[in-house]
């Protein structure tokens, strides 16, 4: 892992901890925020219709996620939990078009673009490969392999067959000689 990754992934993963463990000691905050999505969304979903109990999953989700991309471990699935964890709470809890308060539609949008820009840091993280080739690629030199062997085969059966007729008329005029 280089230095950069080493220093960024923490640094990334530290907001999440932190907001995940808010989360999880207050979730009555939250959970009025997030009430209108988690009634909307639950009976479709088939999850819980409880605002404070969704608010806490998330919570562990942004901790548990979060924890392991400081870590360096799992870093790929862990930025997409923390996508996943990070747009339902942006959604709901910074609505800043929504406020009346001047101050306060600032703060919610000084939030807001912050959770955006968070937004975009993990999803460069969900598809850095760490300097290795990703699945795509490596599928793709899979394929090319396969096909080399492929072309190869044929070429080397072709030669096969062109040499057993050789071989085959050889041995047919030299019984022919010998008959003869």
């Amino acid at each position: 892992m280089t230095l950069v990754r080493r220093i960024a992934r923490p640094l990334l993963a530290s907001t999440f901890v932190v907001d995940g463990v808010d989360q999880l000691k207050h979730p009555g905050r939250h959970a009025e925020a997030m009430r209108p999505l988690v009634e909307r969304l639950a009976p479709r979903l088939g999850i819980p219709d409880d605002p404070e109990l969704i608010v806490r999953a998330t919570g562990v989700a942004m901790v548990t996620a979060g924890s392991m991309l400081a870590l360096g471990r799992f870093p790929r699935t862990s930025a997409v939990v923390l996508v996943g964890a990070l747009l339902p709470t942006t959604l709901t809890a910074h609505r800043y078009w929504s406020e009346e308060d001047p101050e306060a539609r600032a703060t919610q949008r000084t939030r807001f673009y912050r959770n955006l820009g968070l937004l975009g840091g993990v999803l460069i993280a969900a598809v850095d490969t760490g300097g290795k080739p990703g699945l795509a690629y490596r599928a793709h030199l899979a394929s090319e392999s396969v096909q080399r062997s492929a072309r190869t085969a044929r070429r080397e059966a072709r030669y096969a067959a062109h040499t057993a007729a050789r071989e085959a008329r050889l041995k047919a005029a030299q019984a022919q000689h010998a008959l003869s």
